[in-house]
């Protein structure tokens, strides 16, 4: 169970093709004035041409919690894990 932006419990629940995952190590990030587009992809090395595995589209305000929260796991990553090379 999950909480909403009101505070209600949501259920959200996943398929087993869903729960595979995809792999990605490139994201290409654009926006408009009312959305932001994250293509990922994996690139492969030494291959010229690469595909878009999934591509999320999401509204600025969602996408700022996105990244509020991904900030948040990676402090918490690097806490118990050490620091992030990049």
């Amino acid at each position: 169970m999950q909480n909403n932006d009101d505070g209600k419990q949501i259920s959200i629940e996943i398929d087993e093709a869903v729960s595979r995952g995809v792999y990605s190590n490139f994201v290409v990030v654009s926006h408009s004035e009312t959305e932001f587009v994250m293509d990922f992809v994996f690139v492969f090395p030494q291959q010229p041409k690469n595909k878009v595995g999934t591509r999320v589209i999401s509204s600025p305000t969602h996408t700022k919690r996105f990244l509020m929260a991904l900030t948040e796991n990676v402090k918490k990553y690097e806490e118990k894990h050490g620091p992030i090379p990049v």
